[in-house]
């Protein structure tokens, strides 16, 4: 079979990819209005969705888990790739219409995808019908952070992924210690994964065209750091130091140790300078703090 420009894939697994006219047509048979409440900024360019799935480097032994998959552009390109995808969506039409779609532009690759209707917030191992591996989704900007962490907290089989979200949200999540972007989501991402940008992304490949451009940011899960506190105990000195950024620690830290001065004994006991702020700081460093929190009495 001769492969086109709007097909991905080979042999058996050829796929019928969603192009503009395509994307718009279906649209307008759903009455579909994309929302910004929703994110819904859906990719029209067949080229945009190969690459996406040739950078995840998704395999024929990954179960991958699509947040937001729409109309199906990227489900369609995951499929050849993949054991399985599972696609949790929280409209219920545009649940409803992509088996539809699969069925019809990659019928021998239909029985790989399943759908949950859900909201990827509340999402729990027990809703999904497979282990989830690897993380491929095109990410609403406005929930793409809390996503990302959520999902690598409760669904410890995932070891990698790729997401592609707002350009801005990329920079801070992949940034690094003394970066003027680096902060709260920086360093929580740091504490499942190491994490980094894998490439721009155009407005135009969207419809409706964003106002903004997009960014492919790359994790690979690692051990979190050895400590004897908890996530949440660390995640709450991450959010006390990062809530006055102009602050130094001893001042931001007050209300979390109790005051001033206790917040300067378990940062020093911490071996953090009480003078640096949250921005130099790594989640290690985080960690440490959070395991010399003063005890009442």
């Amino acid at each position: 079979m001769v492969v086109g420009a709007g097909d991905w894939g080979d042999g058996e697994s050829v796929v019928s990819l969603l192009g503009p006219a395509e994307i718009r047509e279906l649209a307008g048979r759903l009455d579909l209005r994309p929302t910004k409440r929703l994110g819904q900024n859906f990719v029209i360019d067949g080229g945009t969705v190969r690459r996406i799935a040739r950078v995840a480097e998704v395999s024929p032994d990954d179960v991958v888990i699509e947040v937001g998959p729409g109309l199906g552009s990227l489900t369609l390109a995951l499929l050849p790739e993949a054991r399985r995808v599972v696609a949790v969506e929280i409209d219920p039409v545009l649940a409803a219409q992509l088996p539809i779609t699969v069925a019809g532009r990659a019928p021998s690759l239909a029985d790989r995808l399943s759908v949950v209707r859900a909201d990827a917030m509340t999402v729990r191992p027990g809703d999904l019908d497979a282990e989830p591996t690897t993380l491929v989704a095109n990410l609403p900007y406005n929930v793409a952070v809390p996503v990302v962490l959520h999902l690598l907290a409760v669904l410890p089989s995932l070891r990698r992924g790729l997401v592609m979200v707002q350009s801005e949200v990329a920079d801070r999540m992949a940034a690094g210690p003394g970066s003027k972007v680096y902060g709260i989501p920086s360093v929580k991402a740091a504490w499942y994964a190491d994490v980094r940008r894998a490439g721009p992304v155009g407005r135009t490949v969207f419809w409706p065209v964003p106002n903004v451009d997009s960014g492919l940011v790359a994790l690979t899960r690692r051990e979190p750091p050895v400590t004897s506190a908890s996530r949440e105990e660390v995640f709450a000195v991450i959010d006390a130091a990062f809530a006055q950024r102009r602050k130094t620690l001893r001042a931001a830290l007050a209300t979390w140790a109790g005051s001033p001065p206790a917040a300067e004994a378990a940062l020093r006991a911490a071996g953090v300078d009480p003078s640096a702020r949250g921005e130099q700081l790594r989640v290690e460093d985080f960690a440490r703090i959070a395991e010399n929190r003063p005890t009442d009495g």
